[in-house]
């Protein structure tokens, strides 16, 4: 990716716009702390000048002019004599005494704590610095300054602006740089995606998105869009598959058909024989529309268009409804139909798609049970949620053939013999997916077991299993 790209991209402008929050932040904190800092500084020499006032006039008042005065040559050239502004001047503002060489014009019209420009010697040059005096009038028209060298305040906010413009620099740099290697990190990711995305776009439905290991929420994008795409894939060749085998099986019992009505007008008129070939037309025909309804079925299941139906379903009173309809066409062949409840048995289902995948159970359990053999269907409430359960005493299927049985269209030799149209498992296949259950072929010793496995549910939503 390209470092204008990655400039443009809303990752690095969300990460300028957090920056531009994180900056003003940080300028704000850094002000409060300056502002709050410099006036402890000016408070301090404040109450520093006014304690230097007090002691002064406590002077005055003892020993006189000639006692301040003596007391301000002494503290002239003492240790104070760097920080601290000392003048004592006369009626006409002349100098007395003091390291001041005149009084400053600001003072002359104005009292309390004054703040000005004072021009200082150190060493061979002088240099412009802030000084905070305040005036006290004496007797006699004499006058009095204290004032203090604000070098230090100075020197503070030289130093505080400086590391305040250093770290919002420092803080941008940093910023700029995070946010552009945030931003080729994460299109590096999605660009993954879109390449991918344009492959299958041409054509080849095989690619699929990379997926780092890392565990994060792109790995976990990552891991659904292949999911979604191995569904879309297998949609697409079971369509392809569905399209072949359309052709191929529904071309025989067509062909056949015609070929019927096509007999009949040829043989000699008789009524019963016309009534006859109808009625066997109607029997292809009804075959013909009951393949149609199961492919639209397992269509209606594997689109997950029925998913906003499903609800929360008590399995007894569903299986007792469907074992009921069929208890009949199990007598009629003299089979043992039984059914058992172990529980409450609650999934959350979709009705009718789950009861045309269970009768089409029963159905194949009583169609390959041979006369004096028994058909059991049980629900029961387990511990990682509910089951149906199917089994029968019949021929079986063997392991290595139970993944294909699941396939549409797909019927074992020995079932040749026997009407259908192999799409029986297929719907049932298709329901269980829906629903996010398991679908187990085992044996049962002889026969088959044929076991739906639901999710627990929990509050009237089904949990992960």
């Amino acid at each position: 990716m390209s470092p204008r790209n990655a400039l443009r991209t809303t990752t690095f402008r969300l990460a300028l716009a957090y920056l531009a929050i994180f900056v003003a932040s940080s300028a704000t904190l850094l002000g409060f702390i300056y502002w709050a800092t410099s006036g402890a500084i000016d408070r301090e020499s404040e109450q520093i000048i006014e304690a230097e006032l007090t002691g002064l006039r406590e002077q005055y008042r003892q020993w006189g002019v000639v006692g301040l005065v003596r007391v301000i040559e002494e503290r002239s050239k003492g240790d104070r004599a760097d920080d601290m502004r000392y003048l004592v001047a006369g009626p006409r503002f002349e100098r007395v005494t003091g390291n001041l060489s005149a009084w400053p014009p600001e003072l002359r019209d104005r009292r309390g704590l004054v703040e000005f420009p004072l021009k200082v010697r150190v060493g061979d040059r002088q240099e412009a610095r802030q000084t905070m005096a305040m005036a006290f009038d004496l007797p006699n028209g004499f006058r009095l300054l204290v004032g203090r060298d604000m070098k230090e305040r100075s020197e503070f906010r030289e130093r505080v602006l400086g590391a305040i413009a250093w770290s919002l620099a420092l803080t941008l740099a940093f910023g700029l740089a995070g946010g552009y290697w945030v931003s080729r990190h994460l299109m590096r990711r999605v660009d993954a995606i879109n390449r991918t995305s344009s492959g299958i776009r041409a054509g080849d439905l095989q690619q699929r998105v990379p997926v780092t290991g890392k565990g994060d929420e792109f790995d976990q994008l990552a891991l659904n869009l292949n999911a979604m795409l191995d569904q879309i894939e297998r949609l697409m060749s079971g369509m392809r598959q569905v399209t072949a085998n359309v052709a191929h099986d529904m071309r025989t019992p067509l062909n056949r058909l015609r070929a019927r009505l096509e007999v009949t007008l040829i043989e000699k008129p008789d009524e019963a024989r016309y009534r006859e070939a109808i009625q066997e037309t109607i029997d292809e025909a009804d075959r013909i529309i009951a393949t149609f309804n199961a492919m639209l079925s397992i269509a209606e299941a594997e689109s997950g268009a029925k998913t906003e139906s499903m609800a929360r379903t008590e399995l007894p009173p569903l299986v007792d409804q469907i074992a009921e309809l069929y208890e009949p066409l199990a007598e009629e062949k003299g089979l043992a139909l039984s059914v058992e409840h172990a529980g409450r048995a609650v999934a959350r289902a979709d009705h009718h798609l789950l009861s045309q995948a269970v009768a089409n159970l029963l159905d194949n359990a009583i169609k390959y049970t041979p006369s004096g053999g028994s058909v059991t269907v049980r629900t029961a409430e387990t511990a990682k949620g509910a089951e149906i359960t199917v089994a029968d005493t019949g021929p079986g299927i063997p392991a290595e053939s139970r993944e294909a049985v699941l396939a549409r269209f797909v019927r074992l030799e020995q079932s040749r013999s026997t009407p259908g149209n192999g799409l029986g498992l297929s719907l049932v296949q298709a329901v269980a997916r829906m629903h996010g259950a398991d679908l187990l072929l085992e044996d049962n010793a002889p026969g088959l077991r044929v076991t739906l496995r639901f999710a627990a549910v929990a509050n009237g939503r089904s949990t992960a299993k």
